[in-house]
């Protein structure tokens, strides 16, 4: 006898159901590119957001986000696109595609033929999805790559999703902008709709580059943030120096209007990373919130450059941080098992009391590149001592590579922070 299933839907799904997907188009007139959402513009004001605040982003005025997969291990697709449709965000659904860094073979054409097959599953299963943009085919496949077939199967998987889907585009990111992946992508890559490229310290080059490379459609800057790890100085013990927030701040406005901004003919738009919080090379480093959610001033000039105008509340700023009367900029070596002082200097818009945290890291030894994923080291017990509002004691541990980091937050849960690598020996 058949067994009768009853499904019970909610009423956003059935508002979900009944809502057509986008129409999503590129417009040129005259050599400059319009992104069209449902015949009205569309430029992106958009963050990479892995595991983000979705609702802080639409606060924000942020009106897209993008992701890089479609299964990220904590939440579905679908879950994520109901909630950005909910505050009214756009998504550039991330295609897993497999790097040649990692082991994929691209002359392997049963190998090729699956991870084809296995996304035309899942773009089936979302292109219908009112809060869809265009997808994302790959992340960096050029990073570390040595054969070009590599660009054949993203130009098939754009040809599947414009057979299965005429209503959205498709692109794929690239870290940095080169002359040999340019006219790879134009040769083997016809098929795709946009150009996206990753860029940091150098963001200010790519509208030039763009031209001089020979790059004539659309494209989106699909990572752009704090400077590189690879892009800034070093300990003379190899240590890359991270940039306070409050410099950081400033240079994601400084990047936004050169390499962004200075483009409106063929730039449609980005996608700020990571609104969000994540582990590469030290905490801190490239996320715009603490991991507790703080937002730092990276969102405040995200705010400024999507709304005209600043928030209300305001982060903190980084006026100066110095460790044995020595910023990280000048090689603070200490002998172990000695006390030693910190002093943090800043300064809050609203005058709201400011309550200091610190620790000491030890140096990451889980080096990635490409973001993957990197443990984050636990916090040495016992160094920290005596501590008055901005200024800490540290006992030292034993010889070894460390950092020491402050995190200073408001009543409103803004934050600043800055670190200073130090030696022991």
């Amino acid at each position: 006898m058949p067994i009768k299933m009853t499904i019970h839907t909610t009423s956003e799904d059935k508002k979900l159901n009944a809502l057509k997907p986008a129409k999503v188009e590129i417009e040129e007139t005259k050599g400059a590119f319009q992104l069209l959402v449902n015949k009205e513009p569309f430029f992106i004001r958009g963050a990479g957001l892995e595991f983000g605040d979705i609702k802080t982003l639409a606060k924000h005025k942020g009106n897209s986000f993008r992701t890089w997969r479609t299964n990220n291990g904590r939440r579905t697709a679908r879950e994520i696109l109901d909630e950005a449709h909910k505050y009214g965000l756009m998504v550039c659904m991330g295609l897993e595609v497999g790097r040649e860094r990692h082991g994929f073979d691209y002359n392997d054409p049963n190998e090729v033929n699956r991870q084809l097959e296995a996304i035309r599953k899942e773009v089936l299963q979302l292109k219908d999805h009112p809060a869809l943009l265009m997808w994302g085919i790959g992340n960096e496949l050029n990073l570390r790559y040595t054969n070009a077939k590599v660009w054949d199967a993203v130009n098939d998987i754009s040809k599947m999703i414009h057979e299965v889907d005429p209503n959205h585009l498709t692109t794929t990111s690239l870290s940095g902008i080169f002359r040999k992946e340019v006219q790879c992508i134009k040769e083997r890559c016809p098929d795709l709709d946009v150009l996206s490229f990753q860029l940091y310290g150098s963001l200010p080059i790519l509208p030039k580059k763009v031209r001089q490379f020979g790059w004539e459609g659309p494209y989106i800057v699909s990572e752009w943030g704090a400077t590189g790890h690879w892009e800034v100085p070093k300990t003379s013990w190899g240590a890359p120096i991270e940039e306070n927030s409050t410099v950081k701040a400033a240079n994601y406005l400084k990047r936004y209007n050169a390499g962004i901004g200075a483009d409106p003919e063929q730039c449609i738009g980005s996608y700020v990373f990571l609104w969000g919080n994540k582990q590469e090379r030290t905490p801190t480093w490239y996320g715009m919130f603490l991991e507790d959610g703080e937002e730092t001033e990276a969102v405040d000039v995200m705010h400024y450059i999507w709304n005209g105008s600043w928030p209300v509340h305001r982060s903190p700023k980084i006026d100066s941080f110095i460790l044995n009367g020595k910023t990280a900029y000048e090689n603070v070596i200490l002998a172990p098992n000695q006390k030693y002082p910190a002093i943090v200097e800043t300064t809050n818009y609203q005058n709201n009391p400011i309550k200091y945290r610190w620790e000491v890291l030890p140096e990451s030894t889980d080096l990635k590149d490409g973001g993957d994923y990197e443990e984050k080291q636990a916090a040495v017990e016992g160094v920290l001592k005596e501590q008055d509002e901005n200024t800490v004691f540290i006992k030292t541990p034993a010889a070894g590579k460390y950092r020491l980091f402050v995190y200073a937050t408001d009543s409103n849960k803004l934050a600043a922070t800055a670190n200073i690598p130090f030696l022991v020996e």
